[in-house]
């Protein structure tokens, strides 16, 4: 039905209810329509063009996606047409839409209406841009849902509700209870009663978490910026402590590399902490700098909407009105960089042979030395330094610019993870794939076979399903996997109902469950006792 049609084409509605909407703003120039679900008074039938207020309710309500709300403006004049509601009368339904799901975004609530308006022109201009963005956020990092980091010797596993686990080696009070004791049993941190987390991000010996409010707390080594293993900070945090350089800056996002820590901000802008010597991050600062700056150059006016951090070099997924993008910066060495070169780069770099693959970047993953993205249509592109095979393309070649991963064309993936030589694909259907150096028994290809041959911990060149995940018959929704150097890997796997699997390397308690006496890892994935639901 063309919901611009008057007279014959009409609906039938039962007790809709109401949908709360921002408080209207008086502007006597206008007369404004009040938003309601009944037409009028009586309930009974009438055309949708006299009741654009349903429509609104329909359009918010099934959180329709901003390129669908652009298809109906291009296909319907009705939905191009001013609405005349609050709080600006002058924007078509299809815009009130968006900027109502907008507000149902807990970052996008506190803002005040220049922020709001800052953030709708860096996005382009309007407010089903402004959506795009907001939801490419919540979905790559998936900020504001339960989720699990696999970092070097501890983890931390983030409930639906905000509640912080954290387990395994706690020589620097990375762990944050207070302590500096190891503990293989994942507990709540006491101390952030009252505190919904929506992020963790963790590196070498420390934690970083975000609350929902965009307050950051840091534990463990007080350093942002050291990369030797074993290297202490001038003092040890062991309870969560409020960032104070960053209690100006609403953060969202953090990523903690070895020589550096990144964060992104709500409205998109990245900042970084040490590591600016030679200004390898596009600013001239020591390595002790505890404050953060903001990351010059080209994504100084494009909103990013997820950061990733690898060994020496930082990855930054761009949304912008034509699509999105993804920038390098840092480090070359293997071509992680992803620009055919094997050179630095002390600014930002668009990584053009995106465009080249006709690939809409959605989600990207920065492993030590390697990179992966995956995009929109669900094809998997890897690059930089090759080893064990974890870019997926049968050998250990080094690839200088993204590569289509020609073994998963049959596959339409929609989450990517890196490690350490390590690679994660998980697809639409719930299989999980995975590739790269198997040692720790981190990919999950432990069979009984590879055990009969004593090769356990052999290095797999090609994208296999990991069959010990698919026994579980439980949809897998994110894997996490140690992306440090220094230790042995091991990796997570969460399911849609909030159970949390583990297996790889278990000798500083980090897999959450307890090993038998001389036993140093798992092969199979295990149940780590909390729900994450």
């Amino acid at each position: 039905m063309d919901a611009s049609t008057s007279g014959t084409s009409s609906v039938q509605y039962h007790n809709i209810a109401e949908q709360p909407i921002a408080a209207t703003i008086v502007n006597s120039t206008f007369q404004r329509q009040v938003r309601h679900c009944f037409g009028n008074a009586t309930p009974g039938e009438f055309p949708l063009s006299a009741n654009p207020s349903i429509v609104l309710h329909v359009l918010t309500g099934c959180n329709l996606d901003p390129q669908d709300l652009a298809t109906l403006e291009a296909t319907c004049s009705f939905f191009r047409q001013p609405a005349n509601f609050a709080p600006d009368n002058e924007l078509s339904l299809a815009e009130l839409a968006a900027l109502d799901m907008c507000r149902k975004r807990a970052i996008f609530k506190p803002m005040t209406q220049e922020q709001c308006h800052d953030l709708k022109q860096k996005c382009g201009g309007s407010w089903k841009l402004v959506l795009r963005f907001l939801l490419a956020g919540e979905a790559c990092s998936r900020r504001e849902k339960s989720h699990a980091v696999a970092g070097p010797g501890h983890s931390i596993a983030v409930s639906s509700k905000g509640v912080v686990y954290s387990f395994g080696s706690n020589s620097s009070g990375q762990l944050g209870n207070g302590t500096t004791e190891e503990e293989w049993r994942p507990h709540p941190i006491r101390s952030l009663q009252g505190v919904r987390v929506i992020q963790a991000a963790v590196g070498a010996g420390r934690t970083m978490l975000i609350s929902d409010t965009g307050k950051v707390y840091a534990f463990g080594k007080e350093s942002f910026g050291e990369a030797e293993y074993g290297v202490q900070g001038s003092k040890v945090v062991t309870t969560p402590q409020l960032v104070e350089s960053l209690k100006d800056i609403f953060v969202v996002q953090a990523a903690i590399g070895n020589f550096f820590t990144a964060v992104l901000s709500r409205e998109g802008r990245v900042y970084t902490f040490s590591w600016g010597n030679e200004t390898k991050l596009g600013h001239q600062t020591e390595q002790a700098d505890l404050e953060p700056r903001p990351l010059l150059g080209a994504l100084e006016n494009i909103p990013v909407v997820q950061i990733a951090a690898g060994y020496c070099y930082l990855l930054a997924l761009a949304c912008q009105p034509s699509g999105m993008s993804v920038y390098s910066v840092g480090c070359g060495l293997g071509g992680k960089l992803g620009h055919g070169t094997r050179t630095d780069e002390k600014v930002p770099r668009l990584i053009e042979q995106f465009q080249t693959l006709n690939i809409q970047p959605a989600v990207v993953a920065a492993g030590a030395w390697h990179a992966a993205v995956v995009g929109k249509d669900g094809r998997v592109c890897t690059w930089g330094w090759g080893r064990y095979g974890c870019l997926g393309h049968g050998n250990e070649d080094c690839e200088s610019a993204p590569k289509v991963v020609e073994a998963l064309s049959n596959v339409k993936a929609v989450y990517v993870a890196t490690g350490d030589y390590t690679t994660f694909v998980v697809s639409d259907d719930g299989n999980v794939y995975s590739f790269g150096c198997g040692e720790s028994s981190s990919l999950g290809h432990n069979t009984a076979a590879a055990e009969a041959q004593g090769n356990r911990h052999s290095n797999v060149l090609f994208p296999e399903v990991v069959t010990t995940l698919k026994q579980l018959n439980e949809r897998v929704v994110q894997i996490s996997l140690t992306n440090s150097i220094y230790w042995n890997a091991h990796t997570f796997a969460l399911t849609e109902s909030g159970k949390l699997y583990a297996f790889g390397a278990g000798d500083k308690g980090q897999l959450g469950v307890e090993l038998s006496v001389n036993q140093t890892e798992r092969a199979i994935p295990e149940r780590v006792d909390i729900d994450l639901s």
